[in-house]
């Protein structure tokens, strides 16, 4: 081998950071995006809207929304797009404070590797400073929790959004709507569905103790309102079955063609027949139902819809608390559901099927109006992070003032601690403690407010109550519990534990190796790709 001859380890066209360029990188891509949905938090956040490569468009100021419409290329990014995700499916809402204070936490870390300060030493402070603020959070929790307590919650995760104008009448649907469905187990909220349609004014949403199923009836014939609906919900198709292999049939007389005929008829009434004979006088079916088995069934006056999602069949079991059939067979009177009323509107030039009059329901509908699709489409947003918040209230029966009073209780009580820490560590814990307050600071300078100033008072005040926080609305330092702003525990809790982590993770990255080409570029399978690129 000749004498200083480079040996290349990694495939031609690959980028590679190293050190201290690839930290820079990786935190000022955590910065950046945490930057692009700051503006958004608060009653008083700001709307994006984002535009796709088709032209659709999207209005909102829900975070995750945001990220997720974003096209975002940035490894480094990406992970921070997971926190605003993990926070979502967790808890429903506090996807942007939750990216905010990693971003934050990035941005302090960054001066304290300018001071050669090792990673792992800020890894490890951050670690111990979010468990200190998870007890803090424990400690300063109202554990006194209502109606009234979780009307307040949906209220509070509703400021802000396109909800404003309607948000105490929404509050209570919502509120209704998760105390209907949850039970010992807690709540699933799979089982509130949201059904939305645009042409009206939000006040006119409303709740349905049951089931609505944007389909219509399949036939004209049928009843379009049933009152004591006994409902039979089946997974297979009303139709003659296919056999399962080839086979030829040969017909040597018009009079076997027409026996044939009237057999597949007979088989089509027989099945109808089971579930008029069960009682049913209404039909749910996964499948098909073909034409003359919607003869037949508008004939005895049962009103039958076919190709139902099975989210619905499922949610409309247990609303109605029928079975659900794969074998008419097997269809009797104690697989029926009940309800008071199953009736067809219009609702906006579109036929739907409305469930109603369910009682003891354990699947409910939120039935979302909006004048314009663009708007409805917000309004779902904002109902869907209220609807998880009330669910995380009830099950964790805990909360905590909003308006930044619990940040600048935690970053008080964490710089305390920070005292308590010998070396490097207790940089890193001051610096977490001052991340947390980039969320009262925010909603400051969302609302036009000077943000030291308002920091310098909610510090002051804070000497005498954990509840002071930024009431934005008049500028001014209040209760946030006799304001009704008030926000889930397990939110914050989140929230500080998302960021921290993901924090944590992108500052032990020194290297970043990326590359530029595909698997396809470099003359490989990709089916084969695995293990250690080739070497050169």
């Amino acid at each position: 081998m000749a004498q200083g001859q480079p040996i290349f380890i990694l495939p031609e066209g690959t980028n590679r950071s190293v050190g201290r360029d690839a930290q820079r990188n990786n935190i000022l891509a955590g910065k950046v995006l945490a930057e692009t949905v700051r503006t958004t938090l608060g009653p008083k956040g700001m709307d994006k809207m984002l535009v796709d490569g088709l032209g659709d468009i999207v209005v909102t100021n829900d975070g995750v929304t945001i990220l997720k419409e974003m096209d975002i290329e940035h490894p480094a990014a990406k992970m921070l797009v997971e926190v605003a995700k993990t926070q979502e499916d967790e808890v429903g809402d506090g996807t942007t404070t939750a990216v905010i204070i990693a971003g934050e936490l990035l941005k302090k870390s960054e001066t304290l590797l300018d001071s050669d300060i090792h990673p792992t030493i800020i890894a490890m402070g951050y670690r111990k400073a979010a468990e200190k603020a998870q007890e803090i959070l424990d400690d300063i929790a109202i554990e006194d929790v209502d109606s009234e307590v979780l009307l307040k919650v949906a209220m509070t995760a509703m400021t802000g959004k396109g909800t404003e104008a309607a948000r105490e009448p929404l509050a209570k649907l919502i509120v209704d709507a998760v105390e209907a469905v949850a039970d010992d187990d807690g709540v699933d909220i799979d089982n509130i569905k949201i059904e939305k349609k645009d042409g009206a004014v939000v006040e006119e949403s409303s709740l349905v103790e049951g089931v609505i199923v944007d389909k219509e009836r399949v036939h004209p014939g049928m009843p379009s309102e049933i009152k004591d609906a006994k409902i039979a919900l089946v997974n297979t198709a009303l139709e003659v079955k296919e056999t399962e292999m080839d086979a030829e049939i040969t017909i040597t007389d018009p009079a076997q063609m027409q026996a044939f005929i009237e057999q597949e008829e007979k088989m089509v009434k027989d099945m109808v027949d089971k579930i008029v004979d069960a009682g049913a006088n209404v039909l749910f079916a996964q499948k098909g139902i073909d034409d003359l088995a919607q003869h037949y069934l508008s004939k005895a006056g049962v009103l039958a819809v076919r190709r139902v999602k099975k989210s619905d069949i499922q949610k409309l079991s247990r609303a109605t608390g029928a079975t659900v059939i794969t074998n008419l067979d097997d269809l009797t009177e104690d697989d029926l559901g009940q309800a008071g009323v199953v009736e067809e509107r219009k609702i906006s030039g579109e036929d739907m099927i409305f469930v109603e009059e369910c009682s003891g329901a354990k699947s409910v509908t939120l039935f979302v109006r909006g004048s314009t699709k663009h708007i409805v489409d917000e309004i779902v947003r904002a109902i869907e992070d209220a609807i998880g918040v009330v669910a995380a209230t009830v099950e964790d029966d805990k909360v905590v003032a909003g308006g930044g009073a619990p940040e600048i209780a935690m970053a008080k009580k964490l710089k305390d601690y920070a005292e308590s820490i010998s070396g490097r560590e207790q940089l890193a814990v001051n610096a977490f403690a001052e991340a947390l307050e980039i969320v009262p600071k925010t909603l400051a300078e969302n609302a036009g407010l000077d943000s030291i100033d308002s920091l310098v008072d909610l510090r002051a005040a804070q000497e005498d109550s954990f509840y002071m926080g930024l009431d934005v609305f008049s500028g001014e330092v209040a209760d946030m519990k006799e304001a009704g702003v008030i926000e889930p525990k397990r939110v914050k809790k989140q929230a500080i534990q998302s960021a921290s982590e993901a924090a944590e993770m992108i500052l032990r990255i020194d290297d970043v190796i990326a590359s530029t080409k595909g698997p396809e570029d470099m003359g490989m399978d990709p089916s084969a790709m695995g293990g250690m690129p080739p070497m050169m």
